[in-house]
């Protein structure tokens, strides 16, 4: 894999949301920016400082460090356009005008060296009409880079190149943002929408089109056309609240502007028979998560309210999912495929949840296939754009294949839409051969296309395909293991959430017991794991089962200390939230290589246990291993654990002692985790030990008064609540010994104070009160 970096000198100009994102996000890969906008009067560069402030300032944070900040360096467009003739890449990030972007662009004709490559963020505007004015050699060095919002988080760019763009600046381009900035590259034809918000814009219209004519509730709407299709939870009016209701209506405008006349979108587009309600809206402030709210709403009274779609009026939201969501969620728990629940009727009181969810894969899926071949050859384009851009977990072919391009084909005509020749095929649009995974592509839409491998950038493993050309070695609800090229084995979590359960660690056992060459521990999905099945310790409180609980966390604790002692090298590769049980699983490896949006921690403490997987040993350990003194360490890993601390990226865990600066390793493109896996594994492989279990000195007991006093001044303060002091003094128990004097301890009586510290907890009435908060509400109770 390359190593070089295609581009030293970057400049943005333009500091609002995207340009401001855009900078930021070449900042996080710890590369300097310049970023420009229009002087103000009162300070010249205070457009460009407000936008730092606003990255330093963002939530999720926009920078991985506030460190970060430091390489963008601001000005404006007035004292230092200069500047910009140092630059080898100019990212345009204006306003949407078509004059105004012209006019930058004679200007920095004038200015930039004649190999400095122009690219604009655009989602809009033709390259055509952008540098119709242009002379050749610009023009050749002119690209469309659309990033998608919030940047650090959204991994699709669509890469549009225009008629006299030079193929090896497309390279470049593809190249810095795959490798260095860790999008998912998509190369798009110059279309209006271009691919990601044509389909996904498409799919959110259908979606409200279909709740209003069927007369659904928003919140039936939004559980169907959510988790069980593989689309993100907020489903259609959740994520309308989630962007801003007045951006979604901006955004259904201008591609009602931008796209031909007959395609399909114009019937749901601006016109769609919630439009009237959606403009009532906006003009009484009610514009989603950041006004008053939206389709989801409060009362004066605090009561949760949603939008009837028919009369506009807000009434008391359900809390229940609807019958058809609710049986789709249990397939997918225990690892079926809900789409197949989700369009055929099981009970007679699911025919309207049957029809909607019908309807809309049908007018959906129809819709991308009809794309093909104007707007892309590739299925994989479309697909690679709804997952990387919308955060589907499949993308519409994926999801074709797994429907069943016959039954799509009824459901269309049931719709009285027109059907796609691409699906009258007989073919697949993904079949996995001799190992390798292909796809069909299309230059003649009445063609049976033509099948080849699926492509990726060098050093890009997605594991979702990869697997389709594995059978597992062991395999049950929750985990799999899979031998990988090599003589490796990869432990993949698919549970629901991943979820860690007594069955996930019987695949880590297994692993350990059929380890070939070396070890990793990966899944595909958005988050690696958020920590133990609430749900089942709850049960088991409710139960009154200690027995039980002492006993899923010695499996626990067994497992991953099978794992460690493994004689092969383990990697983790993690990404997403990697928090309580998930970071105990990845916190007994030999080496991390995290992607650099991880959001790390033990984060038992919120829920009124404490971790008792190891997480606490560990913690404890790695904290010794930094100060050198015991009792120093037991306070510091006393602190983090009670405040439940995490970190948002590498750097910021490494404060922690939850990543390892000298150890392990940051990755910003997800995709490569794998294939940078498997090489360190090979790496550590020849003369490999496995670690000593750690030995502990547990300070003496005199150090209870000092945790004791300080809860108790925080509880006088009002920063604590009584059960925050309980928890508290649980993790004491733990790193603290129960006499005066130090004492040794072993890594099994550590195990063993971590679960006795959890059983004692798991008895108070608090506890089992913040994790039904936790489960029913999503909330953290204080109490």
């Amino acid at each position: 894999m390359s190593t070089t970096v295609p581009f030293q000198n970057i400049a943005v100009i333009g500091a609002g949301t995207m340009g401001s994102g855009i900078a930021g996000q070449i900042a996080n890969a710890g590369h300097h920016v310049l970023l420009l906008d229009l002087p103000r009067d009162d300070d010249a560069n205070g457009a460009t400082k407000a936008a730092v402030d606003r990255l330093l300032k963002s939530d999720p944070p926009a920078l991985m460090h506030k460190s970060r900040a430091e390489l963008i360096t601001t000005g404006n467009t007035r004292d230092d356009f200069d500047k910009l003739a140092q630059c080898d890449w100019i990212i345009e990030a204006v306003v949407e005008r078509l004059d105004i972007k012209k006019d930058l662009y004679q200007r920095l004709d004038d200015v930039i060296s004649p190999d400095c490559v122009v690219t604009s963020n655009t989602s809009t505007i033709p390259i055509r009409l952008l540098v119709e004015d242009m002379n050749e050699a610009f023009r050749k060095r002119f690209a469309i880079t659309h990033y998608f919002n919030p940047v650090r988080y959204m991994r699709l760019l669509e890469l549009v190149e225009g008629e006299d763009t030079d193929p090896a600046i497309m390279a470049k381009l593809a190249d810095y943002n795959d490798r260095i900035l860790g999008k998912g590259v998509v190369p798009c034809r110059d279309t209006p929408g271009f691919l990601g918000n044509r389909v996904g814009v498409y799919a959110l219209q259908v979606g409200m089109d279909e709740a209003h004519r069927l007369n659904l509730d928003v919140e039936v709407a939004d559980a169907l056309m959510g988790r069980p299709m593989g689309i993100p939870k907020t489903g259609v009016f959740g994520l309308y609240d989630l962007i801003g209701v007045d951006l979604m209506a901006d955004v259904v405008k201008t591609l009602g502007t931008i796209l031909p006349d007959g395609d399909v979108f114009h019937a749901v587009g601006e016109n769609n028979p919630v439009a009237g309600l959606i403009a009532e809206m906006v003009s009484t402030g009610y514009t989603g998560d950041k006004g008053k709210g939206g389709f989801y709403r409060s009362g004066d009274n605090g009561e949760e309210l949603a939008v009837d779609l028919a009369t506009g009026a807000p009434r008391p939201r359900h809390q229940e999912l609807p019958p058809k969501a609710q049986r789709a969620a249990a397939t997918m728990a225990q690892g079926g495929d809900a789409l197949m629940d989700l369009i055929h009727s099981t009970d007679d009181g699911d025919a309207d949840q049957v029809r909607f969810s019908r309807n809309v894969l049908a007018r959906v899926l129809g819709y991308a296939a009809s794309l093909i071949p104007d707007v892309t050859t590739s299925p994989q384009d479309i697909d690679d754009a709804m997952k990387l851009g919308f955060n589907w977990v499949r993308g519409p072919f994926e999801m074709i294949d797994a429907i069943g391009a016959e039954t799509l084909v009824e459901m269309i005509r049931e719709t009285g839409g027109d059907v796609p020749a691409i699906l009258t095929t007989g073919h697949p649009f993904y079949d996995a051969r001799d190992g390798v995974l292909n796809v069909r592509r299309f230059d003649d839409a009445h063609s049976e296309g033509t099948s080849g491998p699926v492509r990726l950038p060098e050093g890009t493993i997605r594991f979702h395909m990869t697997k389709q050309c594995l059978e597992p070695i062991a395999r049950n609800e929750a985990a799999s293991l899979y031998a990988l090229e090599g003589d490796l084995r990869l432990v993949e979590f698919h549970s629901k959430a991943n979820a860690l359960t007594a069955a996930s660690m019987d695949i880590i056992f297994a692993a350990t017991k059929d380890h070939g060459r070396g070890i990793i521990i990966h899944n595909d999905a958005q988050h690696f794991s958020a920590g133990v099945d609430l749900n089942g310790f709850l049960a088991m409180i409710r139960a009154r089962d200690l027995d039980g609980i002492d006993a899923f966390l010695a499996h626990f604790q067994q497992a991953v200390k099978a794992l460690r002692d493994t004689p092969v090298p383990v990697v983790a590769a993690p990404s997403g939230l990697t928090l309580g049980g998930g970071y105990e699983v990845v916190v007994h490896a030999d080496k991390v290589i995290a992607h650099g949006n991880i959001v790390m921690g033990l984060v038992e403490a919120a829920v009124g246990v404490v971790p008792g997987g190891g997480g606490v040993k560990e913690t404890f350990a790695r904290w010794h291993n930094s100060t050198g003194d015991w009792a120093k360490s037991a306070w510091k890993t006393w602190m983090q654990i009670g405040y439940a601390r995490t970190g948002t990226s590498p750097e910021q865990s490494a404060s922690m002692q939850y990543f390892l600066n000298d150890r392990d390793v940051s990755v910003m493109n997800r995709d490569k985790l794998v294939a940078m896996a498997m090489a360190e594994v090979e790496r550590m492989h020849d003369g490999y030990h496995a670690p000593a279990a750690p030995r502990f000195v547990l300070p003496g007991n005199a150090l209870l008064k000092e945790m004791s006093d300080f809860m108790d001044k925080g509880i006088a303060d009002g920063l604590f609540f009584p059960h925050d002091k309980t928890v508290a003094m649980a993790v004491a128990s733990i790193v603290v010994s129960d006499d005066e004097n130090d004492t040794e301890a072993t890594e099994d009586e550590i195990f063993a104070r971590e679960r006795r510290a959890f059983l004692q907890l798991a008895q108070t009435k608090e506890t089992e009160a913040r994790i039904v908060s936790m489960l029913e509400k999503g909330e953290m109770l204080r109490n």
